[in-house]
């Protein structure tokens, strides 16, 4: 019975060993792919957005210097292209910047710059998060650290970020010494934080609840089922 005891025991270290090793390399391929996407992003400005601003500049030139009527539309027509083109090259480029966030290391560079008491971030969302999720967390966890160092004399903050089924799910807890009392003597202060945060979160379809109890404990959910 002990050895098929040890088996067991064996062979479940091995499949969470393997586990672990398997979310490793997935996460490792993710900020491979991130770092290409940046890197794309940098070259598309550097070298086709450079190409496009030279352009738009000779055929300003062009346009000024030129005395024919047959060829002023072709021109016109001309600048028209590219600065379409620039146009939509810099969405692009934004576009890939969005996409190119890390949330994990942005939580994590949030929390380390966080001087005003130990913050514990536990992650445990997806590698594909829709770039909305992304920047609306971050805002969040942003405007949440702020009023933890300037209202909360809290000595620690818990940030959770956890992906469900069907819900995107973000909490930040305090234990801090802010009362429900002392919180709306606040709220003419802390308004703006509050409502910056519920506007994102409008957007989509989003959820803020805030419980006074020990400290304070923001508990968002965001749904997964409509398109950002």
């Amino acid at each position: 019975m002990k050895l098929r005891d040890d088996s067991t025991e064996k062979n479940l270290l091995l499949e969470e060993k393997n586990r672990m090793l398997a979310e490793k390399q997935d996460y490792e391929i993710y900020a491979a792919t991130l770092k290409e996407r940046n890197r794309i992003a940098r070259e598309i400005h550097d070298n086709v957005g450079h190409l496009l601003s030279r352009s738009i500049l000779i055929t300003g030139a062009a346009k000024a210097l030129n005395a024919s009527d047959a060829l002023s539309p072709v021109l016109d027509n001309l600048d028209h292209s590219l600065n379409q083109a620039m146009t939509s090259i810099r969405s692009s480029v934004h576009d890939l910047h969005d996409e190119s966030l890390n949330l994990k290391e942005a939580a994590e560079s949030l929390t380390s710059d966080f001087t005003f008491c130990p913050v514990t971030l536990h992650y445990d969302m997806g590698f594909e998060v829709p770039r909305e999720i992304k920047y609306c967390f971050i805002s969040i966890v942003k405007e949440a650290l702020s009023n933890v160092a300037r209202h909360s004399n809290a000595t620690l903050v818990q940030i959770t970020m956890r992906e469900h089924p069907a819900l995107y799910q973000l909490c930040i807890e305090d234990n801090g010494t802010l009362t429900e009392s002392n919180l709306e003597s606040l709220l003419p202060n802390r308004g703006i934080g509050l409502s910056n945060m519920n506007d994102r979160l409008k957007v989509l379809n989003g959820n803020l609840q805030i419980t006074i109890q020990k400290g304070v404990r923001l508990f968002i959910t965001i749904p997964k089922e409509q398109e950002y």
